[in-house]
């Protein structure tokens, strides 16, 4: 006569405890992970943001309301047509890199990297356009003839960091994909310590004025590039995952936009509407000062 397995119906109180215990050691481990990744990434985004800030700063003690103004609704207009776009399509590379990495296509991570590259670069010509006629769009939107004049100036000479900053944020997704932390904490910080004496030099020494604040954050992406560019090269962390320019990368394009569209609108719809703020604050009766006061 075969033996009978009793299983009692309820739990007793030692294997509640025993889940219950398990469960917080699960979820205090994958709080640790999630942390190690998101605090310094914090570091890095704020690092980038600190660039227009300080920029912004420097402008503010030239003691030119116009200018600070300007420079203001310069910005919000860069972040509109430009920043937010290419910051958005970034995005698709979270998901292509994520499953690439994880299924082991090495190879594939790096040319689809390129391809991104590639892509956001060729954005950049139309935004570059749009960002030459900056006075005439705005003066359409009834802004100050004297903002809209700075705010041109301001986006031309941005130009250059624009193009920086498309090729920046491809590499970050490229070290984020693999939690490769540590070159994009340090390639940030770096770029925006150097970022303060750089943008003093050319606003005031050169008296550039509002023109060096501008240029001064395009030196610091380029700056911010070259350093990850170089850890890509010579680390051998980087080896399975090289990135390398070539025409096969273009054949991922489709799959590329197919993820890079709706993740640009998506962005860029949250992004438009603290940004358009300013804008509106730039046909109020005083506009310089309105203007200003929102920048803050």
């Amino acid at each position: 006569m075969s033996k009978e397995v009793k299983t009692p119906l309820l739990r007793s109180t030692s294997d509640d405890d025993d889940s219950s215990d398990e469960i917080e050691s699960t979820f205090i481990q994958e709080l640790k992970k999630v942390s190690f990744m998101a605090a310094p990434m914090v570091a890095v985004t704020v690092s980038q943001y600190l660039l227009q800030v300080v920029s912004l700063m420097m402008v503010g003690h030239l003691g030119i309301l116009v200018s600070f103004s300007g420079v203001s609704i310069a910005m919000s207009f860069a972040e509109v047509t430009g920043f937010s776009v290419l910051l958005g399509m970034a995005g698709a590379l979270e998901t292509l890199c994520g499953q690439t990495y994880g299924a082991e296509e090495y190879g594939k991570l790096g040319n689809y990297t390129c391809c991104a590259i590639l892509t956001l670069i060729a954005v950049c010509f139309p935004i570059s356009l749009v960002w030459i006629f900056t006075d005439k769009i705005l003066l359409m939107f009834s802004q100050d003839p004297g903002m809209s004049h700075v705010a041109r100036e301001y986006c031309i000479y941005l130009i250059p960091g624009l193009f920086g900053y498309a090729v920046l944020q491809a590499l970050i997704r490229y070290y984020q994909t693999q939690s490769m932390i540590f070159p994009m904490v340090f390639s940030s910080i770096t770029s925006l310590f150097l970022h303060i004496p750089i943008c003093w030099i050319l606003v005031f020494k050169f008296g550039m004025g509002h023109i060096g604040a501008a240029l001064a954050i395009g030196i610091s992406y380029w700056l911010n590039v070259i350093w990850l560019w170089v850890y890509i090269k010579y680390s051998p962390s980087c080896q399975k995952t090289k990135i390398v320019f070539s025409t096969h990368a273009l054949l991922y394009l489709p799959e590329f936009f197919k993820y890079a569209i709706p993740s640009g609108l998506m962005f860029c719809f949250e992004w438009w509407s603290f940004e358009l703020l300013i804008l509106i604050a730039g046909i109020l009766p005083n506009p310089q000062l309105e203007t200003s006061v929102l920048s803050v």
